[in-house]
């Protein structure tokens, strides 16, 4: 058995703690929000056992790695730019990129901007759409919706003060609530009327089996360390990340790739998603598969951890 190791390496101007498992080629999965490398550990040790090098960072703003002060600093191309970095400083010149939630889109545009380095690239839960003549923010406004969870995260310190006020539950809540075990939901993401996020989710009586004791602790651990205000940053920089996208408008990405998400995600409610899915076939032409796994919510790496990581591995194995 290959055991986890842990590297805090120099990355695109931070310093970057990354767990790494296996030898063989490079895999490199990218973590959202909020979770952790810890979120890949069930990919991580399947990858490895099949023969490869599985490399999972904290992602920048998070864990053990840096979560430098301004908030320009999280756009996607630091991000891109941190992956970029990452795969130089552990000697590699090649890698398949796999991220989920906000680590999706981290995935697809380094794979739109670098396909010299991301040979191949699976993404899960947030569908890949090229970049496009309208920002999230503003599309919003225009459809006159003002209680998106991602307009509530705009203001600095409003939604970290809500989080960090008791870490373990609201892991727990926002955990549950974006399962496939949390209650159906018509609109999700909206806070329908509460002050804050965790008023529209629900604290559950018992954790269900993906989500042990043992596993919260950890993640509620990290975030009581490093706080909740550098993964919040990223959502600061959609309409920055938005402008700087702009010469990469309309582009696809030709390498080989996948997408997997669960059909009770909240996500695939998105007023976009659907549509994106079904252009795959022009926005994604080396697409190898479309999953969408019955019964399974946002967190699918953890809630499906053996699905996620047989198809994972038979993507692999296929390139």
């Amino acid at each position: 058995m290959h055991e986890v190791t842990f590297e805090t390496l120099p990355v695109n101007g931070i310093r970057m703690r990354v767990a790494l498992q296996g030898q063989g080629p490079l895999v490199l999965f990218c973590h959202g929000w909020p979770e952790s490398w810890y979120s890949w550990r069930h990919q991580m040790a399947a990858v490895a056992a099949a023969g490869y090098r599985a490399a999972a960072p904290d992602m920048r703003g998070y864990g053990g790695t840096e979560a430098p002060a301004n908030v320009a600093q999280y756009t996607q191309l630091h991000l891109i730019g941190d992956m970029v970095g990452l795969v130089a400083a552990l000697g590699e010149s090649s890698a398949v990129i796999v991220g989920h939630d906000w680590g999706a889109p981290v995935a697809w545009n380094s794979s739109l901007l670098r396909p010299d380095l991301f040979r191949a690239v699976v993404g899960m839960s947030v569908p890949f759409s090229p970049p496009g003549p309208v920002d999230l923010l503003s599309a919003l406004h225009k459809l006159g919706i003002d209680d998106f969870y991602m307009q509530y995260f705009q203001a600095p310190g409003v939604a970290e003060a809500e989080f960090e006020r008791d870490i373990p539950a609201s892991l727990r809540r926002i955990y549950f609530s974006g399962s496939g075990d949390g209650p159906e939901r018509a609109t999700f993401g909206r806070l329908g009327g509460h002050p804050g996020f965790l008023g529209n989710t629900v604290d559950p009586e018992t954790l269900p089996a993906w989500l042990p004791a043992e596993d919260l602790a950890y993640y509620a651990a990290e975030f009581g360390r490093a706080g909740f205000r550098g993964g919040l940053n990223w959502y600061r920089n959609l309409t920055r990340s938005w402008e700087l996208l702009a010469p990469w408008r309309g582009c696809v990405i030709r390498q080989p790739s996948m997408f997997i998400a669960g059909t009770r995600d909240g996500v695939l409610q998105f007023p976009a998603s659907k549509a994106q899915i079904e252009r795959y076939s022009s926005t994604l032409p080396g697409l190898r598969g479309c999953h969408l796994i019955e019964g399974a919510g946002h967190w699918i790496q953890r809630e499906r951890a053996d699905a996620v990581s047989s198809l994972l591995v038979d993507f692999l194995r296929g390139l």
